[in-house]
């Protein structure tokens, strides 16, 4: 390069929260390391700053046992020599859903604001892989650029330099693009965000040193301006950086050394640049690579941690903040300290070392709390607002079906109409112990034949089970607890027709009339309703078919065991490559319900596999053999593996869901279930952030690895024109399709490992998964191109728990029915409904699932003034128009991520 040469170093230290070592013991670290590097700033005021690895997380755990220190934080963060933020955390972008990422960004950028000052750098330093819509998403927040360390070549393995003469990009600087068409300046960390650590004083030393990384900074340099990261993974500060810098301009005078920050650095790095830099499109998932660094199995590993997080967030942002904003249009108040406590306690596990499951076990067990405490405040708002919104329905429609009619409520939070089955528990009588309990009276309470009933007198097939009496209690907010026996039945039927963003409210009442005894069960081992015929095969499997095309999907939910040696990081199969499979297992099958409404199947499959890896793997794992090499097979010893199956089909439903349950005690070993789709089509479809991405079936040239997962949020779809299977899961982020010739799609269920991996030994027994899981997943066959999107919608809904309130006969200011959001737009996907923290406005978001351009049609929200459309960090941009019909409509572009505020 002709122009002089200028080099930026930023000192900063890549904090994982928790990794090969626990919480606590990371955490006394971090107490250290900020010890020193504000006794640094004040001590030393040629240490120009210092970049603190982009989550605002790291300032709240330093001030839970320093937080003496808040006021020279605060100092050094206002006047730009500690560089915060944007994010709360450094996230698993693929295990993470969309909106965790957008609240991650959200509470990341409030707190950095709060302290005096932002990093406007779109930092993914050590992600394992980036979401496509990362450009979109940041160009939403202002922010213009995006540094990452994966994804992209000319990185390998372990991040190596590659040396191979094809590159997706040439440069380590490229342009980063949505499919929306938004774009940032992509940097690459080509030589690893440690490439400028430890830079010696010295000036021999330092010769050497320069003359290296002089040459490894060239090499794939775009512009004049280079980085250079000093610090690394729990790396202690540099404090004596200035002296050795002074020794680089002594030793090179041509050259310009600046200890630098990211928002300086990408100023100057802009104004440089060529006009030839690579444009790279969408996620960024390592496909030209060999496939062993993509580190893609950690979507597999501790299935358990993947299934409770996908739950959180499903009661957050799906259950919880829709039904706190219902409540809020009503006159409740918003519990934003409470959902901002819960969101940040789930999102401490989000971490990509945390989330993929590639720590020790410590770190994983502390995991397990955090989740729960999440969902246990999750599931406290979600009760104070059906609580509230429950009261204010008028049930008086129901009194004439006598005074022992018990109404409740069914919510639906998705964005779509609902039909499915629910259940719900009753209390038909309370005794409270302030008034005298009488057991025997609550014992022989009769109950009588019942039906449900809407309040337009349309009855409904019910299930009623008797559960005798149980203790329970109030904790009313003016009296004390005030406990209670009651007598309860659990009902369960199908609620057809919840509106969108609504509710449904039905009553359990007497009924003179016997139900109408239909069943979905037309002969042995079948199951039909008016879209799907289903029949159970000898080996467990199941022949489906579409009664809308007639395409018949066959062998479909066989299970695949194999051998795995590899780490928490990768799947590797056994050198023997000794797979098992139920194809041939003989399987009892059994009816375990009959009804009107819904029935289902029990599959048992009594099978054997092995014990756990051959011996040989304890050893390589000790001697640090890395896993390609590895030549352990598995054990010859057998031990049983049962799997029980629950095969359920809904009078009106186009889905079949599949409930697997089993206790492994096999260790070293992955388990798979197979949907073989034998359509014809070199591509596929997986909910992603935001996007619904099309996948290649076939991996680059450069693919080494032989196995080609990926991962993936809600579902995977393979498809044609006329024919299409999507899979839904609930928290199994594994699948692959594979190359079969028949397209099978494979989910994976269950990984067992028992190591960390990476850069040492690090015995993970707990990895191994041993115990009790269960899984669920939803098969929906459909018509192709036409049928995707609904297919999509099914899988969305999937993903969401009916909410249920029982309430009493009385009066209130809303109907038994209704909507809170009403809108229309066929290809477009509901993703969130809140109210914003810094305005009190109610912001909905949509993203358009397609490439084609898309109206959205909006209905004004009751109790608000003027609509306008914002951004991910629901800032206002512009002012919509409303109609005569009180609607806004909006025109969508392909792919794009839109949100939409109303005044309050």
């Amino acid at each position: 390069m002709t122009d002089q040469k200028h080099i930026h170093i930023i000192s900063h230290t890549h904090w994982d929260r928790e990794w090969y070592l626990p919480y606590e013991k990371h955490h006394v670290l971090l107490i250290k390391l900020m010890d020193r590097l504000l006794d640094t700033l004040e001590k030393d005021p040629e240490f120009k700053s210092f970049h603190l690895d982009g989550q605002t997380i790291i300032l709240d755990d330093y001030l839970q046992v320093r937080p003496d220190r808040r006021e020279k934080l605060e100092k050094y963060i206002r006047e730009g020599r500690l560089h915060i933020g944007p994010w709360y955390i450094l996230q698993d972008e693929f295990l993470t859903s969309s909106e965790a990422n957008i609240r991650n960004l959200q509470y990341g950028m409030k707190d950095a604001l709060q302290w005096g000052g932002i990093s406007k750098v779109g930092y993914f330093p050590d992600s394992f892989g980036n979401m496509g819509q990362g450009p979109q998403i940041l160009s939403q927040a202002g922010i213009n650029n995006a540094v990452f360390g994966r994804g992209v070549k000319p990185t390998g393995f372990n991040n190596m330099v590659s040396d191979a003469e094809q590159y997706e990009s040439p440069y380590s600087e490229m342009l980063w693009r949505s499919p929306d068409g938004s774009s940032v300046l992509g940097i690459l960390f080509a030589n690893w965000y440690c490439n400028g650590n430890e830079v010696p004083v010295d000036e021999k030393e330092a010769k050497q040193y320069w003359e290296q990384h002089l040459s490894s900074l060239e090499k794939y340099a775009a512009s004049p301006h280079m980085l250079m990261m000093n610090g690394c993974d729990h790396q202690p500060i540099q404090i004596d950086l200035p002296e050795a810098i002074e020794t680089a301009k002594k030793l090179y005078p041509e050259i310009s050394f600046t200890h630098s920050n990211f928002n300086k650095y990408v100023e100057n790095l802009t104004a440089s640049l060529p006009d030839d830099l690579k444009v790279i499109d969408g996620e960024l998932r390592s496909q030209q690579t060999d496939g062993w660094g993509t580190l893609v199995n950690t979507a597999s590993a501790r299935v358990y941690i993947k299934q409770m997080n996908q739950l959180g967030q499903a009661l957050l942002e799906k259950v919880a903040e829709p039904l706190a904003t219902f409540a809020y249009l009503n006159g409740e108040e918003y519990n934003h300290h409470l959902l901002e406590y819960a969101w940040k306690t789930l999102m401490q596990n989000h971490p990509h070392d945390s989330i993929c499951g590639c720590s020790v076990d410590e770190v994983h067990r502390e995991m397990v709390t955090r989740f729960e405490k999440s969902k246990h405040v999750a599931e406290a708002v979600i009760d104070e607002s059906l609580e509230a919104l429950s009261n204010k329905i008028n049930t008086t429609g129901f009194e004439k079906w006598g005074e022992d009619a018990l109404a409740f409520t069914v919510y639906n939070t998705t964005g779509w109409e609902r039909t499915g089955t629910v259940s719900i528990t009753l209390d038909v009588r309370r005794d409270y112990f302030s008034e005298g309990v009488k057991k025997q009276e609550l014992k022989q309470f009769p109950l009588g034949e019942r039906i449900v009933v809407d309040k337009a007198g349309a009855e409904y097939s019910v299930t009623v089970e008797d559960l005798g009496i149980a203790f329970d209690y109030d904790l009313p907010e003016e009296k004390f607890r005030q406990p209670y026996m009651a007598r309860r039945v659990r009902l369960t039927f199908e609620a057809q027709q919840v509106p969108a963003m609504g509710y449904k409210t039905f009553a359990l009442v007497q009924s003179s009339s016997s139900q109408k005894q239909d069943s979905l069960i037309p002969g042995e081992n079948q199951l039909e309703n008016d879209f799907l015929h289903v029949n159970i095969n000898e080996n467990g499997s199941l022949t489906v078919t579409n009664k809308g095309n007639g395409r018949t999907f066959e062998e479909l939910g066989v299970y695949e065991d194999s051998g795995d040696i590899g780490n928490e990081y990768m799947y590797k199969q056994s050198h023997d490559q000794k797979t098992l499979t139920t194809k041939d297992v003989i399987a009892n099958v059994k009816v375990v319900e009959d009804t009107a409404y819904q029935a289902a199947y029990e599959i048992t499959h009594e099978w054997e596999i092995p014990k756990s890896a051959s011996e040989l793997l304890e050893q390589e794992q000790k001697e640090l053999v890395g896993f390609k090499g590895r030549k352990s097979g598995r054990s010859e010893e057998n031990i049983p593996f049962k799997i029980t199956t629950i095969v359920t089909l809904e009078k009106n439903s186009k889905g079949i869901n599949v409930e697997a349950s089993f206790n492994n005690q096999a260790k070293d070993h992955r388990l798979r279930a197979l949907f073989p789709t034998a359509i014809q089509t070199d591509v596929h479809h997986v909910d992603s952030i935001f996007e619904v991405a099309t996948r290649s079936n076939q991996p680059s040239e450069e693919w080494t690895n032989p196995d080609n997962s990926q991962h993936q949020q809600a579902f995977v779809d393979v498809r044609n024109e006329e024919h299409g299977l999507t899979v839904a899961n609930l928290g199994l982020n594994e699948y692959e399709v594979l190359r079969d010739g028949r397209n099978t799609i494979a989910i994976t269920l269950l990984r067992s490992v028992g190591e960390l991996g990476d850069w040492g030994h690090f015995p993970t027994p707990e990895a191994q998964c041993l115990g009790e899981h269960t899984v669920s997943l939803r098969i929906y066959p459909h018509a192709g191109e036409e049928d995707a999107t609904k297919a999509y919608q099914d899988a969305y809904q999937f993903q969401v728990p009916w909410t249920v309130k029982q309430t009493g006969i009385h009066d209130g200011e809303l109907p038994t029915a209704k909507s809170f959001l009403e809108w229309n737009a066929p290809n477009l996907s509901f993703s969130s409904l809140k109210v914003s923290g810094q305005t009190g406005d109610v912001l909905t978001r949509w993203f358009n699932m397609t490439n084609e351009n898309n109206p959205l049609l909006v209905r004004t929200l009751k109790g608000t003034s003027s609509a306008y459309k914002s951004n991910v960090i629901e800032e206002k941009q512009e002012t919509l128009q409303s109609n005569e019909s009180s609607e806004v409509q909006i025109p969508v572009k392909p792919y794009e991520i839109v949100t939409i505020g109303f005044e309050k």
